[in-house]
């Protein structure tokens, strides 16, 4: 059914369509609006058997997430940003118990400075914790991406992060294609756990685990992983036969046949760069796009075949890792090991800065002349930052560098006014 909606009731829509049994979660900008959803149609009757869980925290959604998985219960939560890291000890024990949780993050800048608008930080920053993170770049995908991951984390007993562009795709209108309880019941069969507590046959789960077998159970962990890295191309070619269309996968890749230089990144931002790339293709240059949807696991030989016939490649992401730089590029240079390619990483629109095709075509023509750097942040401000540096070595108390900085762009003192 086509139907005019906002991203997160999409995606509320999905995931009450997979039957979930245990829904928890605590509200944060900018997820709010999903479990919200959600909410509503349990307190209506319109998902059977499910229950709707309040808590006090993110730390306690995790938690009870953990607890109803592990009874055998199919287990929804979402969080965003600062909820997620306080989650956290919670979520290497989701992964680390081999739990089938499917968890929607609405990708939200981290602090501090405070900031509501979207980058990559959030779910970057738990790159290694075990779960499967796989990336949207659309509304439609969103959806889709939810249905696929509860089939995808039973399959595995992984815990699976949807990750979407906060605000960007949370709370965007667009028309998306909302498939039937029908279709959905013939893709993702009921729930059978791998594990589940029963106080009929007492375990311990969680227990201590003392150097004799603690590398094998996270080695465990990681075969798991590249388990998954088989599944995914599998599950969204059995979700293209049963739905009618692409979604999912690995990766994407968009005019890289012929491409000389292609550009590499996730999320929605696809979609401008993927505009940016037919204009500059219309004036004959050779330049293509390949999306990341799979970040954990992340799909090494995919992005190796996709780039290698390639003489340079920018990997745009808004994501930064202080003190070295690009957090998908250190992955995607891995893939390029040994290959005679130009490598370039260009942090780009962290805490929502607009990344417009005005820049990106800029950026893109200087990569393509041999004259892009190996690090690039994006129309950064260099008279702030460069202003804000000699404050700092001419004046022992120069103050808190953001409120600094936004003085000297005159935010401040407009909201002052």
């Amino acid at each position: 059914m086509l139907k005019q909606t906002e991203g997160s009731h999409a995606v509320a829509e999905a995931v009450a369509l997979c039957r979930p049994e245990v829904i928890c979660a605590y509200p944060i900008s900018p997820q709010t609006h999903i479990v919200e959803g959600l909410g509503e149609m349990v307190k209506a009757g319109e998902v059977e058997n499910c229950e709707f869980i309040n808590v006090e925290s993110e730390f306690a959604a995790m938690s009870v997430a953990i607890g109803s998985s592990a009874t055998g219960a199919r287990t929804y939560t979402a969080t965003a940003s600062q909820g997620l890291l306080f989650m956290v000890e919670a979520v290497f024990n989701a992964s680390g118990l081999g739990l089938p949780i499917v968890m929607t993050v609405a990708n939200r800048a981290i602090g501090a400075p405070i900031n509501i608008w979207n980058d990559h930080s959030d779910s970057l920053s738990q790159r290694d914790c075990g779960w499967i993170q796989l990336f949207a770049e659309t509304n439609q995908e969103a959806l889709d991406l939810h249905i696929q991951a509860f089939k995808l984390a039973e399959e595995v007993s992984l815990p699976v992060m949807v990750c979407m562009d906060g605000f960007i795709l949370t709370h965007a209108y667009e028309r998306v294609d909302i498939p039937t309880q029908e279709q959905v019941d013939a893709f993702l069969p009921p729930y059978e756990p791998r594990q589940a507590l029963d106080p009929r046959e007492p375990v311990s789960i969680g227990a201590m685990v003392g150097p004799e077998a603690f590398a094998e159970v996270r080695y465990l962990a990681h075969a798991k992983q590249m388990q998954a890295l088989g599944l995914i191309p599998k599950m969204a070619e059995q979700f293209r036969t049963a739905f009618g269309r692409e979604s999912g996968g690995l990766t994407r890749s968009y005019l890289t046949e012929d491409a000389e230089t292609i550009v590499v990144a996730m999320g929605s931002v696809l979609g401008t760069i993927k505009d940016t790339v037919d204009e500059m293709r219309a004036a004959g240059e050779k330049i293509g796009v390949l999306g990341i949807t799979s970040y954990r696991p992340f799909p090494i030989d995919s992005v190796r075949a996709a780039l290698q016939n390639a003489q340079r490649v920018v990997v745009l992401e808004k994501s930064l890792a202080v003190g070295i730089g690009g957090i998908l590029s250190t992955d995607v240079r891995m893939a390029m090991s040994g290959l005679q390619l130009h490598g370039h990483t260009v942090v780009a629109g962290l805490g929502g800065r607009a990344i417009t095709r005005k820049s990106l075509r800029g950026l893109f023509a200087k990569a393509a002349r041999g004259e892009l750097e190996h690090l690039t942040f994006l129309d950064l401000d260099w008279n702030v930052v460069n202003k804000q540096l000699e404050r700092e070595r001419t004046t022992r108390r120069s103050g808190p560098a953001a409120e600094s900085m936004l003085r000297d762009v005159g935010v401040i003192a407009a909201r002052i006014g």
